[in-house]
Order: C-alpha cells, then sequence, then structure tokens
C-alpha cells in the first residue's frame, strides 16, 4: 500500500532525474532543495568530498566527460521510507574522465541507488555503479 509521503518520495527522485536534462547547475540547485546537506553518500566518489557538496561535485565531472549523458530509469521502487532506483547510463566520451583524454567511445553502463528519506529530504544514499564496465568499455581496462 502506498502512503502519500512514499509517493512524494518517488516524485523527488524524478525530480533529479529531470534535473540531469538541464545541466549540472541545475543538478545543484536540485540537490539543495530535495538532499539534507549532511546526506550520508555510500558509493565510490572521486572527490575528497562528503555529503550533499560529494553528490554536487560528481556531476560536472561526468557531464563534462559525458556531454550528451543520458539516465533511463529501468526500475523505481518504493517501500517504507526508502526508495530504489535501477538506472541504464548511456553517454559518449568527449572530454578528460579519471584521466583518460577523450576516446570518442559510447558506453552504456548500469547503477543501482537505494535512497532513504527523512522529512521528503533525501538523508541517506547507497550506490552500485558499474564503473568496471565503464571502464572496460572505454579501453581503460582490457576487454
Amino acid at each position: 500500500m502506498s502512503t502519500a509521503q512514499e509517493t512524494s518520495n518517488k516524485a523527488t527522485i524524478w525530480r533529479i532525474h529531470d534535473a540531469i536534462k538541464g545541466g549540472a547547475e541545475r543538478i545543484s540547485q536540485t540537490i539543495d532543495e530535495i538532499v539534507e546537506p549532511g546526506v550520508l553518500f555510500h558509493a565510490p566518489v572521486p572527490t575528497g568530498a562528503t555529503g550533499a557538496q560529494a553528490l554536487k561535485q560528481v556531476w560536472p565531472v561526468l557531464l563534462r566527460a559525458f556531454p550528451d549523458l543520458h539516465v533511463t530509469v529501468e526500475d523505481l521502487i518504493e517501500e517504507g521510507d526508502k526508495v530504489v532506483c535501477r538506472n541504464t547510463v548511456t553517454g559518449t566520451h568527449q572530454g578528460e574522465y579519471m584521466g583518460l583524454p577523450p576516446t570518442g567511445k559510447s558506453v552504456t553502463y548500469n547503477e543501482i541507488f537505494i535512497c532513504r528519506f527523512v522529512n521528503g529530504r533525501i538523508a541517506e544514499i547507497w550506490g552500485v555503479v558499474d564503473v568496471f564496465s565503464q571502464l572496460k568499455q572505454l579501453g581503460m581496462i582490457p576487454a
């Protein structure tokens, strides 16, 4: 049975996905609106930042490397105070990424995020991103 808060939490996840289309600045603004500043972020982050700042720093790196980045939501499942999002990510490597100059290669990889909500805001995130597949497609890891 879905409660009004769960439906609202699911809508919050859609807000971040919609913001991706608007670029890094829109993503950053949306993070400020829907994510607790001290969010606990359990996922690989390419910077030493924590909390919402870590989330904000991920997007410019990704969008510089993959300007045509597209995230397709495959599943969006809600249960209690958590929303699980399974995504397929695609993009073309057109900018520096993890020290690798642009290759022009297209990548497709999967990710799963679990977000825990407190009072309608994301308070904790667990993320599993198939970075191995991403790096293999870019030629950084032998096939």
